[in-house]
């Protein structure tokens, strides 16, 4: 197939490129927000999704704007996984094994470990219940009711008294924190192109890190000073901050088409033409023809009325979309879209050691020839976070890079598998790590060790799970709202299982073994990027058609409308 016969493209495949240069290739690359071009006044970058002439189309929201919105969802992110992750470093006090200190609970590891597995469990199953919602009633409803579930629940967590309220809060935490792993990811693909997603995601999984390696940081240093229910409560507080802002500043993000008041009418399907490449030669021309030329005109954006603050952060923006038809869905498309069920295993695979990780940091770091204190477990948490950190400022953007520098030695078209060179030495980085931190525990190498392999971890990690979610991003841009249910449920359910039987599975390994153990699986998932460098485009082009029944049920949904 010629690079230049787009209009049979699969799903994914698309033009990025046209008259490129290399300092155009490296201005974008750096650029965050790549503004210039979110109007389409950029040649060299074509849009995608194509953006409509509305002002009030999220992706062409003014920098500031997206930059405020999507500042909140990422501390509303950085929030959810402390409220999730905090325990770690409180694992003492449940126990009851630091003296002298009154208040603690006396509590077994294997009662705070259900507790922790009954959070992923409500992560996987409240994503199943949530997402059907936002078809329904909009992004923001989603958003405040998860703020207010997460402020409740750190009251909680700050007077809790037994095992059993403990897994009930945990429960509850991630009931609202569900919200957090797959809507969040689906404002990414509201305000943003494709060629920027890797960057987002990015961002989002760093903010994610940030939460579970730094929340226990800050937690260390309050338990110096104050009694350890203090660290719930300030955790409260700050919960009830965010709640605030969402409440007053976090505006809907799902696009609902507009008529404009004039003769001219935007058309419904303008944005959303792209849907897959086996659409019509008429629909191709309008995404790269009238469409481009119309993005960005001022003139014909001034035909439509400007929303007021009130109708910006209207509480409900509803569809008659039935919630019912919504709940199947997710479950089976991991079976039916090879792109989905490899974005599931790699980022639940990976989610599952980062969470075995912290425990066996947090269970053996207070124990001879260590014996660290709370604040010493969380400023141990270091290592990791640089690892995330470097990741996230480095890898992520190379991600994009990478895609834009191989789709122009393509003549322009970009292909989804571009992006998956960069998962063999994630993968590598994630074994080594893995390896180093759990021979350097049995064998009681210096913390400093310890902490360089759990910072190789943290690298491979974020870009593993980067990767992972943008390639699913990019293959299938249309059904998002689905997919990312699977991949969180998949997710968190080998979160959840590695949770529950984690003190078990200690005692009967050892941690040299375990951690050997899953350095080997680690390694052995390489051969699913490969496979698909292979087979991914044409398992791309075989699921065109299902993939056009998807998109067609999600574009009936973002436009408000009801489908048969």
């Amino acid at each position: 197939m010629s690079a230049n016969d787009y209009t049979n493209f699969p799903p994914g495949t698309h033009l990025l490129n046209d008259r490129m240069t290399l300092i155009h290739l490296f201005l974008h690359t750096i650029s965050n927000f790549d503004t210039d071009n979110s109007n389409g006044n950029g040649k060299d970058i074509v849009l995608n999704p194509t953006p409509s002439d509305d002002p009030e189309d999220p992706l062409n929201w003014s920098t500031l704007r997206k930059t405020v919105n999507f500042g909140l969802t990422c501390t509303y992110v950085l929030f959810t996984f402390v409220l999730l992750d905090l325990g770690n470093v409180l694992l003492p006090f449940y126990e009851g094994k630091v003296p002298g200190v009154p208040g603690q609970l006396n509590l077994s590891l294997g009662e705070v470990t259900r507790a922790s597995g009954a959070s992923y469990a409500g992560l996987a199953l409240g994503c199943l219940f949530t997402i059907p919602c936002v078809h329904k009633f909009g992004r923001r409803p989603l958003y405040l009711l998860s703020a207010v579930l997460q402020f409740a629940c750190a009251i909680w967590y700050a007077k809790f008294k037994s095992a059993g309220e403990m897994a009930a809060i945990g429960l509850l935490a991630g009931l609202g924190g569900s919200v957090s792993e797959a809507i969040v990811m689906i404002t990414v693909v509201d305000l943003f192109f494709v060629h920027q997603h890797a960057r987002m995601n990015g961002l989002f999984l760093f903010m994610q890190a940030l939460g579970t390696l730094g929340g226990p940081i800050a937690a260390g240093y309050i338990l110096l000073s104050m009694q350890w229910r203090w660290v719930w409560w300030i955790t409260a507080i700050i919960l009830g901050v965010n709640l605030l802002l969402v409440v007053f500043l976090f505006e809907e993000s799902k696009y609902v088409p507009r008529s404009r008041p004039t003769a001219n009418k935007l058309h419904k399907g303008d944005r959303h033409s792209d849907v897959s490449g086996a659409s019509s030669s008429d629909s191709v021309e309008k995404t790269n023809g009238n469409e481009q030329s119309r993005s960005g005109s001022n003139v014909e954006s001034q035909t439509y009325p400007r929303k007021t603050y009130f109708q910006r952060l209207a509480l409900v923006t509803k569809s008659d979309i039935p919630i019912l038809k919504n709940l199947y869905r997710p479950l089976v498309a991991p079976f039916m879209f090879p792109a989905v069920l490899f974005a599931a295993l790699q980022y639940g695979i990976i989610q599952a050691w980062f969470s075995v990780t912290t425990t066996a940091g947090a269970q053996l770091l207070p124990k001879p020839p260590y014996n660290f204190k709370a604040n010493e477990i969380g400023l141990y948490n270091i290592g990791g976070f640089i690892g995330s950190l470097i990741a996230t400022f480095t890898v992520s953007f190379l991600s994009d890079w990478l895609a834009v520098w191989q789709s122009r030695r393509n003549k322009g078209v970009f292909e989804p598998e571009m992006r998956l060179w960069l998962l063999f030495p994630a993968i590598l980085f994630t074994s080594i790590g893995s390896w180093v931190y759990g021979i350097g525990l049995n064998r009681g190498w210096h913390w400093a060790i310890l902490a360089v392999g759990n910072g190789i971890f943290g690298f491979g990690f974020m870009v593993t799970a980067d990767v992972a979610l943008t390639y699913l991003t990019d293959s299938y841009p249309m059904i998002l709202n689905d997919t990312l249910v699977s991949v969180v449920f998949i997710r968190n359910a080998l979160a959840m299982i590695t949770r529950f039987p984690f003190s078990a599975w200690l005692d009967g390994m050892g941690v040299q073994n375990m951690f050997i153990l899953i350095g080997v699986i680690s390694l052995a998932t390489m051969i699913m990027p490969a496979l698909l460098m292979v087979y991914g485009k044409r398992a791309r082009i075989h699921t065109a058609h299902k993939y056009m029944d998807y998109a067609a049920h999600q574009i009936s949904q973002r436009s408000g409308l009801q489908q048969g």
